[in-house]
């Protein structure tokens, strides 16, 4: 199987590749759990971040957004020990303020699925990349997407890391025409 190169050989990066990434998503509670996971991962590579995601289930109350926001300063330093998630009192901080600010957007929209994908008119966006050098690491679409959720108080969400959350989530296929994942992922609604 002609993988795209990115996810090279490691078990667990191939299985998430093989099974996630690209795949269009809807549902609010792994929608939440892939922000939290992608602000965490900033500055970091994806893989140091699969190898902590159980320990971010068990961290942050198995991605309850409604748990989390209510998050106080106990918490926080309860996740500062935690030597299985990444320590970075921003990034914790962001994540307690990204669950309220989520919840705000899920009561707005209805859920923030809805919200989210309103940004690509509900459908995603379908490249035809023949290799890594042709992706880019932000477009105008997570450049609007990024700005809107900062002006509603999301932390750690600058362009880049929308981008790299819209091509987990599936509002963009970016796998390689190559990859016998991009005609599976187009097939999905």
């Amino acid at each position: 199987m002609a993988r795209c190169p990115w996810c090279g050989d490691d078990p667990l990066y191939v299985a998430y590749h093989d099974t996630e990434w690209g795949v269009p998503l809807r549902d609010d509670a792994r929608l939440f759990e892939f922000l939290i996971l992608e602000g965490a991962q900033a500055g970091l590579s994806w893989i140091t971040i699969l190898r902590k995601r159980e320990n971010y289930r068990r961290a942050f109350a198995g991605f309850d957004a409604q748990r989390v926001a209510r998050f106080g300063a106990a918490d926080v330093a309860r996740l500062m020990a935690d030597a299985g998630i990444v320590r970075n009192r921003l990034k914790i901080a962001g994540a307690i303020a990204n669950a309220r600010a989520f919840l705000a957007v899920q009561e707005e929209f209805g859920s923030f699925a809805d919200y989210q994908w309103r940004f690509v008119d509900g459908r995603p966006i379908r490249n035809a990349w023949r290799s890594l050098a042709e992706i880019p690491a932000a477009t105008p679409v997570s450049d609007a997407l990024s700005k809107d959720l900062k002006r509603r108080g999301f932390k750690f969400v600058g362009s880049t890391i929308c981008y790299a959350h819209m091509q987990a989530v599936g509002l963009v296929n970016d796998h390689l025409v190559d990859c016998p994942r991009h005609r599976a992922v187009a097939a999905q609604p």
